[in-house]
């Protein structure tokens, strides 16, 4: 709408920890072979040469470091909308946290 403000931030804390008062969180998630196999694409998109299993450990590793951490550990916020991209493409994303966002705002 005109005149509204807002933003759009990205990161594995930013609903419970840097901002937990903003209107719309939301957790996006999906299944660790998803991930990795999105992540292993833009690696070897970018000529990177690097298997689909050393991907797989990697993001492992890092949810596991990032969930178990003492400080802001990886969670959803209490309030924040759950939003599997499991079996969504990035345009089938986008509109669902869309749509999420225009429920709750009333846009």
């Amino acid at each position: 709408p005109q005149g509204a403000t807002g933003a759009v931030l990205d990161g594995r804390d930013i609903g419970s920890i840097v901002c937990p008062e903003a209107a719309v969180k939301l957790f996006v998630t999906a299944s660790a072979e998803a991930r990795a196999k999105r992540r292993h694409a833009e690696l070897l998109g970018r000529g990177e040469d690097v298997s689909l299993a050393k991907v797989q450990a990697d993001l492992a590793n890092r949810d596991a470091r990032d969930m178990e951490r003492a400080t802001s550990p990886l969670a959803p916020a209490a309030d924040a909308h759950l939003l599997d991209t499991t079996k969504m493409d990035i345009e089938a994303a986008v509109q669902a946290a869309r749509k999420i966002v225009a429920a709750c705002t009333n846009d």
